[in-house]
């Protein structure tokens, strides 16, 4: 992939567009333009302190306000950088290495590195990362508009792990148990839509999440268990997933605790705050074969693909 990367960035470098009249610094300019159109507005912060107010009882509020701020932060430096980059496509401001790595990512359809940064964990290409940037952001105006949903696009936050440990907070707070007793369940809902649309109640307990893919396997909804993947499917959508909180709760060893991870990579790096950027937490799910069979299968499940 190096290797590719930097053949298309030496045959992007010429001065591109043959008989179409256009070089490459006008079709940089033009896709810089379309990107900043396509870009959505900030959120008010101060909105969302009002409409989800720090208490006790609700520990999800906190996390919408965290993963609001940081789509601003990443929002800002879109809005920053591509028109600074067009300035200095017709020579207004000097050529940074910075707008320059941005340059070449929209050539080799890319996201730049300087964007990565502050952006969301993704492997897709720029196009199909900018549609997904926006899809987020709908969801998220979604959960201002009508409140916390019943049924959560858990693909869409910066910080699942964030996510899945307010709804255990939740639990542990409402009952009065100690917050270390209680470990979460995962049931998967069948016989609804992957989106989850079709749900019309909330759990008393749990939560409700989709956006799942599986690889290796898929999921049966008549065994209501793993099954070997069909010919030719290499990802399967999964259905909404019930995550439930349990006190005392014993693992089972009869369902496979199936690995789960934002991207495809299966790999990345401790944070400060003690999790992996990547991985996201073992969800057990029913199995009629014994476990093992999965983990040689490499079975696991991903929060986003690559296109």
């Amino acid at each position: 992939m190096d290797l590719l990367g930097d053949v298309l960035n030496l045959s992007s470098g010429g001065g591109g567009g043959g008989g179409g009249g256009s070089n490459a610094e006008e079709l940089m300019d033009n896709m810089a333009a379309e990107l900043e159109a396509q870009t959505p507005d900030s959120f008010d912060l101060d909105d969302w302190e009002d409409r989800f107010p720090t208490v006790y009882e609700e520990s999800r509020n906190t996390v919408a306000k965290q993963e609001a701020f940081k789509y601003n932060r990443m929002l800002a430096d879109l809005k920053r950088t591509l028109p600074l980059f067009r300035k200095a496509v017709k020579g207004f401001v000097v050529m940074t290495d910075d707008l320059e790595e941005i340059g070449n990512g929209l050539l080799i359809n890319q996201v730049p590195g300087v964007w990565a940064v502050t952006g969301f964990l993704s492997q897709m290409p720029l196009s199909s990362w900018y549609k997904d940037l926006n899809r987020r952001i709908d969801f998220f105006k979604f959960w201002y508009d009508k409140g916390h949903p019943i049924c959560f696009w858990v693909s869409g936050m910066f910080f699942p792990q964030a996510f899945l440990t307010a709804v255990l907070q939740n639990f542990a707070r409402s009952n009065k148990f100690a917050i270390d007793r209680i470990s979460p369940a995962f049931d998967v809902v069948d016989s609804e839509a992957n989106d989850g649309h079709t749900l019309k109640e909330f759990h008393p307990v749990g939560q409700y999440l989709y956006g799942l893919f599986i690889e290796g396997c898929r999921w049966d909804d008549t065994l209501h268990a793993l099954a070997p993947s069909r010919p030719k499917q290499l990802f399967t959508e999964m259905p909404p997933i019930l995550f439930l909180p349990e006190l005392d709760g014993k693992p089972n060893i009869e369902r496979y605790p199936c690995p789960v991870y934002k991207v495809l990579s299966r790999k990345g790096t401790l944070s400060t705050t003690g999790h992996s950027t990547n991985f996201v937490g073992d969800w057990a799910m029913n199995s009629i074969e014994d476990p093992d069979h999965w983990i040689r299968a490499g079975v696991a499940c991903f929060l986003a693909l690559k296109y």
